[in-house]
């Protein structure tokens, strides 16, 4: 085995056991976003979320999705192999700029939360007189 290979092996080592941090939130709320001349379209992915533990909201020029998964009982005889399943508390902030709650239109259908946000009038930045 050469130094390169070592470092390699090493390397591979690392990268694998970093990768790990982060694997529970994978799949979560993934989101394709779409845009029309008159909206955009938010379809974010929640499989196994219940509807009434959805919240969605605009809260300083952020479009915000948040959601909550409980864990199941287990009993102290349950031996799990492997327990990848997500739960806890979730969130994800999307800019969208100057929107309102009444702008929006939210339905939540197998597993997909669609999202539809009517685009402002207003202009983003708004000029004052100067005196």
């Amino acid at each position: 085995m050469n130094m390169f290979d070592l470092i390699r092996s090493r390397r591979s080592f690392f990268d694998d056991f970093f990768d790990d941090f982060g694997k529970t939130t994978k799949g979560v709320m993934n989101t394709d976003i779409i845009e029309t001349d008159k909206s955009y379209t938010f379809n974010v992915e929640l499989p196994g979320f219940k509807k009434e533990d959805i919240k969605v909201a605009i809260n300083n020029n952020y479009l915000i999705v948040e959601a909550t998964r409980n864990a199941e009982e287990t009993s102290e005889n349950d031996k799990y192999l492997i327990r990848e399943i997500s739960h806890g508390s979730f969130r994800r902030s999307y800019y969208v700029g100057n929107a309102s709650n009444d702008q929006l239109k939210a339905k939540y259908d197998n597993g997909i939360l669609k999202i539809e946000l009517e685009k402002s009038d207003k202009e983003k930045t708004q000029y004052i007189e100067v005196e």
